[in-house]
């Protein structure tokens, strides 16, 4: 008589669902937050993982045979005869069992040598380029400082950068100095109320001495470190000294009453030179990198190359080239660092423009209407872009890609138009000084890059070490 089958192997829903609360229950106990999760063992046998072989690299039929027949001619050895063996024999052959490894693993098949490496195809395909990552620019401004009472006036220059990184800005009758290392503050000079306000303030190329411009036509010049002043240069010009400039020794001024005077600051009769032909106030003065040419720019809507060699001459005219494009005042201008006959400027409310120059010929290159009043211009040191400052209504900052003029990025937060910007000798940090009362400084043309030392010659010079014959 059969006896009933077995019951089926089944778990039963209470079972799993006490698994489950066991489990669920372990883990909430042994978690924590933001901790690294370990799982101890109880003793050696437990948490291990299993050995998975490789079934690809198996002989099924064969290791079947081997834990079966084979283990029983082991185990329990039968009586064996010459037929016997030469049967099994030829069994193994057919078979292919004469293998001392059954379960063995594959090496993996060797990777195929290419006959001419990418690394050789990359380098020596003309079309490839390494791209430079694309650089962060920030949005907002580093910091932030106060400047009370600074003077709203379009026409004046009341913000200038040393190249001792020390920062000289106006604040109405008084001449500030911050030292960007290390974020001090002192007061060089408080001007009487008959003298002032300061109209302009000017470093000199040696980043100690500073040149102060005055509303009574006056001009100072002081010994920052010593706090001290060296002396006044007077009777130039007849109103106030809105725009200055140096070139090495000579400290060019520009008056309200339209001249232009180049002032030897070495000797006692200081006046070398006097340019004419604005008949308004000049407020942008800016010599070339080579001291060979001075850019002009008046509340006339002109703009003057002046060039040294010309002015110097017996030429009907002193100026090099008269430029007429511009419809309103202007102030903001900019020789480019890397192409020294380029200049931009920029046109103030009626305008809204930059200009871009040939000064060699007198050629306009380029005009770009901003929207809005251009107030100041800088160009980047370390890359091909120009940064321009502007009035009502933005009051932004806004950087050009040149020469495509394609706007990079929009600087925000003054909230009265930005009337002044200075950069630092490193050429990354700018600062802007607004109608608004504050003094921002924006890491806009990043970090410069650092000079990679020029290879030695591998083939120098044959007889590099004896001495020429004369």
């Amino acid at each position: 008589m059969l006896s009933p089958p077995p019951p089926p192997l089944s778990l039963s829903l209470s079972s799993v669902m006490d698994a489950g609360s066991v489990g669920s229950s372990y883990k909430s106990s042994s978690r924590c937050p933001l901790q690294e999760q370990f799982l101890q063992r109880k003793n050696n046998r437990e948490n291990l993982d299993r050995f998975i072989p490789n079934r690809a690299a198996m002989d099924f039929d064969y290791a079947h045979y081997m834990l079966t027949e084979a283990r029983k001619g082991k185990e329990n050895p039968a009586v064996s005869s010459p037929s016997r063996d030469a049967y099994r024999k030829k069994l193994a052959e057919t078979f292919n069992m004469n293998r001392t490894r059954i379960l063995a693993f594959k090496n993996k098949p060797p990777t195929t040598i290419d006959p001419i490496p990418q690394e050789l195809l990359s380098s020596y395909n003309p079309q490839t380029k390494t791209t430079k990552p694309r650089r962060h620019i920030r949005q907002s401004c580093e910091r932030t400082l106060d400047a009370p009472d600074i003077v709203d006036d379009f026409y004046l220059n009341l913000l200038d950068w040393g190249s001792s990184n020390v920062l000289a800005i106006a604040l109405e009758n008084t001449v500030y100095l911050w030292d960007a290392s290390n974020g001090s503050t002192s007061e060089l000079v408080t001007i009487d109320e008959e003298s002032g306000p300061v109209t302009s303030v000017s470093w000199a190329p040696d980043g100690r001495h500073v040149a102060i411009g005055l509303n009574n036509s006056h001009v100072q010049l002081w010994d920052s470190t010593a706090n001290k002043q060296l002396r006044t240069l007077r009777g130039g010009h007849r109103q106030r000294v809105g725009s200055l400039a140096w070139n090495n020794h000579i400290l060019t001024t520009g008056g309200m009453d339209g001249k232009i005077i180049n002032n030897d600051v070495r000797v006692r009769s200081h006046i070398v030179e006097i340019y004419r032909g604005h008949q308004q106030e000049v407020c942008g003065l800016k010599w070339s990198a080579s001291g060979q040419q001075l850019a002009s720019g008046g509340n006339d809507n002109l703009l003057y190359i002046w060039d040294r060699s010309v002015a110097a001459s017996n030429a009907p005219t002193q100026w090099l080239h008269r430029l007429e494009e511009h419809s309103a005042a202007v102030k903001a201008l900019a020789w480019c660092p890397f192409q020294g006959n380029l200049l931009a400027s920029g046109g103030g409310g009626g305008d809204h423009s930059i200009k871009f120059w040939n000064t060699h010929t007198g050629a306009c290159l380029n005009s770009v209407n901003t929207g809005s009043q251009v107030c100041a211009l800088l160009w980047n040191k370390n890359e091909r872009e120009l940064l321009s400052s502007h009035g009502f209504s933005q009051n932004q900052l806004i950087l050009w890609k040149y020469p495509s003029m394609v706007k990079m990025a929009e600087l925000t937060g003054h909230t009265s138009r930005v009337l002044y910007m200075a950069q630092s000798p490193d050429g990354c940090t700018v600062a802007s000084a607004a109608g608004d009362e504050t003094l921002r400084f924006w890491n806009v043309f990043g970090t410069p890059e650092v000079a990679k030392p020029a290879p030695k010659a591998t083939n120098p010079e044959p007889f590099a070490n004896v001495n020429r014959i004369r």
